[in-house]
């Protein structure tokens, strides 16, 4: 005799309802996991970025040249050893000049359009130079008060 076996309609409902369940508590944790893992990369690139800068200061003041590189020479390879990776926020790797206002204030500048900002001025006393990332999107980081920051603000 052959007899056919098959899972009742109530079997299957006990596993999807178990596996909705599960579902449940895995996914936020996983979703957190991207958003530190975001945050991370920025200040990681962010981190890279500025030693070389300072790298680049240190054997231009040595040599008498302009403390900061141009926007030119932080990407022409004088400056960075490596490709600039895309922001981790907008998946844009480019990067776009900015005035001093919008340095001092970190301000979004062309979101669509870049990754990163950069200003400099060797003629100002002292020079400055302002690398962040061009984007306002909350990251896992927090300030002092305990308010999550953006990612211009890392």
């Amino acid at each position: 005799m052959n007899t056919r076996r098959a899972f009742s309609l109530l079997e299957i409902t006990i596993v999807v309802v178990m596996l909705g369940i599960l579902a449940a508590i895995a996914i936020p944790r996983f979703a957190g996991a991207s958003d530190e893992a975001r945050t991370a990369s920025t200040e990681s690139t962010l981190g890279s970025v500025r030693a070389s800068i300072a790298s680049f200061r240190a054997a231009a003041v040595i040599a008498g040249d302009d403390p900061f590189p141009t926007l030119t020479q932080l990407t022409d390879g004088s400056t960075l050893r490596f490709d600039l990776p895309a922001n981790p926020f907008n998946n844009l790797s480019t990067l776009q000049s900015v005035n001093a206002a919008q340095a001092q204030n970190r301000a979004v500048v062309n979101p669509g359009g870049a990754g990163w900002n950069y200003f400099v001025d060797n003629n100002a006393n002292p020079p400055v130079a302002i690398f962040y990332a061009n984007s306002t999107a909350t990251t896992t980081k927090r300030d002092s008060s305990g308010s999550y920051l953006t990612a211009n603000q890392l």
